[in-house]
């Protein structure tokens, strides 16, 4: 069974995000919080939550679906969120983001990110359970 964690890996000028999970949704709700530590590896209070829900025709595209909806509600709320909970059939996501008004003195973004794309996309069983992984342009 696989472990729920995230990991980084090199893009050229960009940043590969890469979720793991025993479920679908728990590999994307760890590719958020990679998308997360790509900003920030501060600590974020939990004080706001933001409902998001997207649909797509596959899982693939679900996931790019997924995380430039976070990128947009973290720039129109001028948020940042720590922690996600996420219910996805595949084709449909419905999602919860805990976090708080972005500090930059304490939460010292590293960089913005603009959006995720579809280079290096791939969701998919592995290791007895699932990866999601795209590279996000920042």
């Amino acid at each position: 069974m696989t472990r729920p964690r995230f990991e980084h890996f090199e893009h050229v000028a960009d940043i590969g995000v890469r979720g793991y999970g025993s479920t679908l949704a728990e590999a994307f709700k760890q590719a958020a919080l990679a998308l997360t530590a790509v900003i920030t590896t501060e600590p974020i209070a939990e004080e706001e939550t933001v409902e998001i829900s997207t649909a797509a025709p596959d899982a693939d595209i679900l996931l790019v679906e997924f995380l430039n909806a976070v990128v947009y509600e973290m720039a129109t709320r001028r948020m940042i969120f720590g922690r996600y909970e996420v219910e996805t059939d595949g084709k449909t996501l419905k999602a919860t983001a805990f976090g708080e008004t972005i500090d930059p003195k304490r939460h010292q973004p590293a960089v913005e990110v603009k959006g995720a794309t579809l280079t290096e996309l791939r969701v998919a069983q592995a290791d007895g359970g699932y990866v999601a992984q795209c590279v996000v342009d920042v």
